[in-house]
């Protein structure tokens, strides 16, 4: 059964380029890395990586197509995620802003955190997100052919090639992080600078967001 799918390297492409471009999804799971470690940044990149089946799922079903007509909808969502990210965002500026610990190599290099909630800020970080959901919906049919007999299928085939990708990609960053932050241990003053600088980004991205429309 042929999915009819086309142009697949140059889908694989633009995917490698949306990965590396800078957005929420990439500086969380860098900050997330720089604070806390590899398995705290590796359970950031899970949770993205599970918001990304989720928008998968919802561009084969439906979902995303409710999202493109419904105004309603659309701004709730929008609210939602915009809220969120403020929350997020403040979360991060109260880290940068504290008075930091005496610098020892030891409490620098592991800060417990519960990975749970890790995984659960950057999956809801993603499926808060409806420019994401729109992204699936207007993304994955410009590489399925017009007459092919199993849209849903073929839908759920570059969703899931996404995921993987993205995937790959986040983990590959996650290691990156993990090595730079264990050569510069000795000082915690990075981290809080990017989380600073992350909280900052947030706050705009929100504004953003919420002053995003229907196309």
């Amino acid at each position: 059964m042929t999915l009819g799918l086309h142009d697949l390297p140059l889908f694989a492409l633009t995917v490698l380029v949306l990965n590396a471009t800078p957005g929420v999804d990439l500086v969380f799971t860098v900050s997330r890395t720089l604070q806390h470690g590899l398995r705290t940044g590796l359970a950031g990149a899970a949770g993205i990586s599970a918001g990304c089946v989720v928008h998968a799922l919802a561009a084969a079903f439906g979902l995303a197509a409710l999202l493109a007509v419904s105004a309603t909808a659309f701004s709730v969502l929008k609210g939602i995620g915009a809220a969120y990210l403020v929350w997020l965002a403040f979360g991060m500026l109260r880290s940068a802003l504290a008075a930091p610990a005496a610098p020892t190599t030891e409490a620098v290099a592991m800060v417990p955190v519960p990975l749970g909630r890790v995984f659960r800020q950057g999956l809801l970080t993603n499926v808060l997100n409806p420019k994401v959901a729109l992204f699936f919906l207007a993304f994955l049919p410009q590489f399925i052919d017009a007459d092919a007999a199993h849209k849903t299928l073929a839908f759920l085939a570059l969703g899931g090639w996404f995921v993987l990708q993205s995937a790959l990609f986040l983990t590959a960053l996650v290691l990156l992080t993990a090595r730079l932050r264990y050569l510069g241990q000795g000082s915690a003053t990075p981290g809080r600078w990017l989380d600073g600088l992350g909280g900052l980004l947030f706050l705009g991205l929100a504004a953003r967001l919420a002053r995003t429309d229907l196309p």
